[in-house]
């Protein structure tokens, strides 16, 4: 049997990314944001409200996004409830950055995976804005690459679970995408 639950919306997963940004001052800034994705294969798109961060994105054009991770969860979590304007929030998670190598933006060394984006655009949607990014290049520790590429066993990231307010790791490999569907061809 069914049920409605009214106007509710879950899409998942929803990755938790960390966004990284300088401010006027090159002081680095790393906000918690889950309502993300990808557009193709070289840009993203993030719902963001008002923050610090939107301000270093109008200053600067240019960010890093790394994927929280099951080992920085209680960090992670702590960057998206506590503000930027308010106290040195990396310094207290005790994170390190340095500049990432393609954009004017911080890269945390605790992040085994990290986008190096440039603003696309920056759409004002009511009370934030809708930020698209281009992808120029992806930053990765070794130790979580299998054969070349990312192994998103070895790297552990976090979803959203926007319907019980709970972050999940990623799961096990069930298929093989644009094969397990030939069974039926």
């Amino acid at each position: 049997m069914r049920k409605n639950l009214g106007k509710k919306t879950i899409i998942t997963p929803l990755p938790v990314v960390m966004i990284g940004t300088y401010d006027a001052e090159g002081q680095p800034n790393l906000m918690n944001a889950a309502w993300a994705g990808q557009i193709d294969s070289h840009q993203i798109i993030i719902s963001l409200a008002t923050h610090q961060t939107t301000d270093n994105l109008l200053l600067k054009n240019e960010f890093t996004v790394s994927f929280a991770t099951k080992d920085t969860v209680i960090a992670s979590d702590y960057f998206g409830i506590e503000s930027g304007r308010k106290t040195d929030k990396i310094a207290k998670a005790g994170f390190h950055a340095c500049k990432a190598e393609y954009v004017d933006a911080p890269l945390f060394e605790e992040y085994p995976l990290t986008l190096e984006c440039k603003v696309v655009e920056m759409k004002p949607d009511g009370d934030g804005f809708l930020l698209i990014g281009e992808t120029v290049n992806m930053n990765v520790d070794e130790s979580v690459l299998t054969d070349g590429k990312v192994d998103l066993d070895k790297v552990q990231p976090i979803m959203f679970d926007s319907s019980m307010n709970k972050y999940r790791v990623i799961g096990e490999i069930v298929a093989d995408a644009f094969k397990a569907g030939m069974a039926l061809k």
